[in-house]
């Protein structure tokens, strides 16, 4: 039944791909038909980049290599290319649609056309590269909370939380050592991972030895992380020794008690069972049993679906990731009607939710209407009189 499932849900994604590529593909025919020449370059050109994407998720999957990353980047890299030049060309009808009723436009003669096309080439290059550029200029974030609960000790705590790190073929060693640089300047007294810590199939992260700077992160309280659901993309049997291997402390519906009295709730991700993994996931309410409510407690929770699930059991602090804020616009806009929160800060009831844009990306290594971030959290615990 799963796999019966997952083959439809294939065909379907499929389906949309081709026939998104083939409506970009006729009307770009129309324009680079000036020349035989133009025309048969453009046939090849455009189906060997449309198939990149399949062939290299397929040989990524299959056997890792150097070639199969490269082939891999440029299907990545076309999907924000295939969006926007679907949008592009979505307003030219628009325009001719309206043409068609008051007759505005010039005479489209093939020279035109072939000008027309050329611009649009250049006008999409331009967005998906400065798109590139953004992702990979990592913020920080700090936010200031002060949480009504006891501690022992230090009053003051700086959690640094970075998400959606997406280690493999695209988010290689130079972004991971980056992340490192970014943490262990913010010398934090704890670190958390809210998934989406690989990308999907731990090959490519093997192959190029990636996790290994993560083991030079400076926390006091240590370092801890929860799966997402590219975890379960990849099997999570495949990817625990992996992160038993580079020292990264997994919590799958756990609760941990740091040494100042906070309690860590790791959960597991809610997509765990659809990726064929036998034990369902925890209620919230099941993981707080015997929890000292009096004592702080954070949640890592990489979808943050079901807000007030949290709210019900007076977590203090509730931490999310998995959205991207949508990655490319206007995507955003889907994000914030399937999550109550897409990005950034909320306080319901008595809990504290962040959700964040994350450190890495899906898919195209570019980002447009939102940025990549780490989040800073200095928490101040006064306990109420």
């Amino acid at each position: 039944m799963r796999i019966t499932s997952f083959l439809i849900f294939f065909g379907i994604v499929l389906s949309i791909y081709f026939s998104l590529n083939f409506f970009i593909y006729s009307r770009g025919l129309q324009a680079f038909s000036i020349t035989p020449v133009w025309r048969k370059s453009y046939i090849i050109i455009f189906w060997t980049i449309v198939s990149c994407f399949v062939i290299g998720q397929i040989l990524e999957h299959t056997k890792s290599s150097l070639l199969s990353e490269w082939i891999y980047r440029i299907g990545a890299f076309w999907l924000a290319f295939m969006l926007y030049f679907a949008l592009t060309l979505l307003v030219f009808d628009l325009i001719r649609l309206a043409d068609y009723f008051f007759h505005f436009l010039p005479e489209m003669t093939q020279l035109f056309r072939f000008r027309l096309g050329l611009a649009t080439v250049v006008f999409v290059s331009i967005i998906v590269i400065n798109g590139h550029i953004n992702a990979l200029n990592t913020r920080i974030r700090e936010i200031s909370l002060t949480i009504p609960k006891k501690v022992n000790g230090n009053k003051q705590m700086k959690i640094v939380m970075a998400s959606d790190i997406h280690l493999g073929a695209l988010i290689g060693e130079n972004r991971e050592a980056k992340l490192v640089r970014i943490i262990n300047k913010q010398n934090p007294d704890l670190v958390l991972l809210c998934g989406d810590l690989v990308d999907g199939d731990i090959a490519p992260v093997l192959r190029k030895n990636l996790g290994k700077h993560l083991q030079e992160i400076k926390s006091g309280m240590g370092v801890f992380a929860i799966p997402g659901n590219h975890e379960y993309i990849g099997g999570i049997q495949k990817t625990l020794p992996y992160l038993k291997s580079i020292n990264i402390k997994l919590l799958r519906d756990s609760v941990l008690i740091l040494p100042n009295g906070v309690q860590l709730i790791g959960r597991d991700d809610k997509d765990n069972r659809q990726m064929g993994e036998a034990n369902r996931r925890r209620t919230l309410k099941e993981l707080m049993t015997g929890i000292d409510k009096s004592a702080p407690v954070v949640v890592m929770n990489h979808q943050p679906f079901n807000l007030d699930e949290a709210v019900a059991e007076d977590v203090d602090l509730h931490l999310s990731g998995h959205t991207h804020h949508g990655q490319l616009w206007p995507l955003s806009y889907i994000t914030k009607a399937v999550f109550e929160l897409s990005w950034g800060y909320l306080k319901k009831g008595n809990t504290n939710f962040y959700v964040s844009s994350g450190f890495g990306s899906w898919g195209p290594p570019v980002r447009i209407g939102n940025t990549p971030e780490v989040v800073v959290f200095n928490l101040t615990f006064k306990e109420p009189s």
